[in-house]
């Protein structure tokens, strides 16, 4: 079965950094859309960063563009998100996911995606 794990999460001040990592196993495509969101207490689940493996796009939430970046090891099937100048407001649970069918675009929606990490603590003071 699709497994994916979420590291990385951690407490930070202000200004700090983190890199989350994501490893997915037992999924059958090489070429898959993988997204990170995040979930604040009281609020909705919100896209962060997505990409597809097969290329190079990336999509970036405007609220992060220029202070977090996503990366991938393909051959790992590991896909980073590391985190610069942090915020108060990035204080949520990260989540990676992964779409089980093929798109050219990689959807920004969490309702589009199918199979979810389990989520990793994020805390910035």
């Amino acid at each position: 079965h699709v497994q994916l794990v979420e590291s990385g999460g951690g407490s930070v001040q202000s200004g700090g950094s983190l890199r989350l990592s994501c490893v997915m196993s037992g999924f059958t495509h090489s070429e898959y859309c993988m997204a990170w969101f995040r979930q604040a207490p009281g609020k909705e689940r919100e896209v962060v960063a997505g990409v597809h493996t097969g290329g190079s796009a990336k999509f970036y939430a405007d609220s992060v563009k220029g202070r977090f970046t996503l990366s991938q090891d393909n051959a790992k099937r590991t896909v980073f998100l590391q985190m610069s100048s942090l915020k108060v407001d990035d204080t949520a649970i990260y989540y990676c996911a992964a779409l089980s069918r093929f798109a050219y675009v990689c959807p920004a929606d969490a309702s589009d995606y199918d199979y979810w990490g389990q989520g990793t603590q994020v805390t910035v003071s």
